[in-house]
């Protein structure tokens, strides 16, 4: 105390102190033992592997809770956010079904998973163009729409509508809708030549986590690579390796087998060194192919018994959840049985949250 009235500092805040230190004394002298912490430095437990205290009570604050306390938690809150976005839910159902029937149109999507009422917005907007030019969406018929990060054609061929895009760029494109099916012609046209040089291996394309190849930048990749096939003479029998897959990527520099069984090719892979790598590695992709048809029928099944059996509203998940995830947690949640569930629109996901029309997403491994 004298130290601090020395610099003119407050010594209010050492009366309780002092107190407490006066009775910890009294304490001792009467052969009670005072508690008085040590606080290690961290090198400390890092070098006897010593379990840290501090460290350990951070942790338990951050604990996961429990799938059960969660919903607890938060099913209130999720189901007044369904019930207000019900009005709008009815609209997308209505507008959606409203244009594919008027354009005959195949299907309509969304890259991101944007709420209803974004979505909403996006379907308004399509259908208020198609009142005012009519004419312009009839080259849309047959196709899939995609409301996506910028305005094209995929890689599969269905029609990119960007959604920061105006509607006279959106027209602009439905009249180079024609140019773009000849470019996807020519896109199935070199694959089915590339299959015919590799023994039947299919090329396919696969939108992975809200990418999009656009078509153009497809047909630049197939036709490199069928120059690059026509370069060196290949021996495979037409049908050698018949119901195999794979993926062409610019970037990559050696062929490989990815699990789920297809193939992955760099696009300027040396044609003999892909014959003996695609010849060699068959049997296993067969295999591994197989696997992921049994993973992903046996995902169909216990998705439909999760839903009938909790009698939920939607049951999906997010692309980065893989279907042997899937599956085990699905089977979990039967088990479990949990009945504040029931009525609910569920996404599984790698994390807890409560979205903005209600509907919840749950980490694939939650706890019990």
């Amino acid at each position: 105390m004298n130290v601090l009235k020395s610099c003119s500092l407050p010594v209010e805040h050492m009366k309780g102190l002092k107190t407490s230190t006066e009775a910890s004394k009294q304490s001792a002298e009467a052969g009670v033992p005072f508690y008085r912490p040590i606080k290690w430095n961290k090198s400390y437990y890092t070098f006897t592997g010593f379990r840290d205290p501090e460290q350990e009570l951070q942790q338990s604050k951050r604990v996961e809770p429990t799938l059960n306390l969660w919903l607890r938690n938060n099913e209130p809150e999720a189901g007044k956010k369904h019930t207000a976005s019900i009005p709008r839910r009815e609209e997308l159902h209505r507008l959606k079904k409203e244009l594919s029937l008027t354009f005959d149109l195949a299907d309509i999507r969304w890259q991101r998973s944007w709420g209803v009422a974004h979505r909403c917005c996006q379907l308004q907007s399509l259908s208020r163009l198609s009142q005012q030019n009519p004419e312009a969406l009839i080259n849309l018929q047959g196709h899939t729409v995609v409301f996506a990060d910028q305005s094209g054609m995929n890689s599969s061929g269905h029609v990119m509508l960007g959604t920061m895009d105006v509607h006279h760029q959106w027209t602009k494109l439905f009249d180079q809708l024609p140019s773009y099916r000849s470019l996807q012609q020519q896109t199935e046209w070199l694959k089915e030549r590339i299959s015919l040089l590799l023994g039947g291996t299919q090329v396919v394309h696969t939108e992975r986590l809200g990418s999009v190849q656009p078509i153009a930048e497809h047909y630049s990749t197939l036709n490199t690579f069928h120059k690059n096939l026509l370069s060196r003479r290949l021996f495979l029998h037409p049908r050698s390796l018949q119901g195999l897959t794979m993926m062409l990527e610019n970037d990559r520099s050696s062929p490989s087998l990815h699990e789920m069984g297809h193939f992955i090719i760099p696009t300027n892979c040396d044609p003999p060194k892909l014959q003996a790598f695609l010849q060699g590695h068959a049997n296993k992709a067969r295999e591994c192919t197989h696997l992921k048809n049994q993973l992903e029928a046996e995902e169909e099944a216990v998705i439909k018994l999760c839903l009938h059996s909790l009698s939920l509203r939607s049951l999906s998940k997010e692309p980065s959840v893989s279907s042997s995830q899937m599956i085990l947690c699905c089977k979990r949640l039967v088990e479990q049985r949990l009945p504040l569930m029931q009525g609910l629109h569920i996404c599984i996901s790698h994390f807890y949250s409560v979205m903005q029309d209600g509907d919840l997403c749950v980490p694939w491994d939650w706890k019990s």
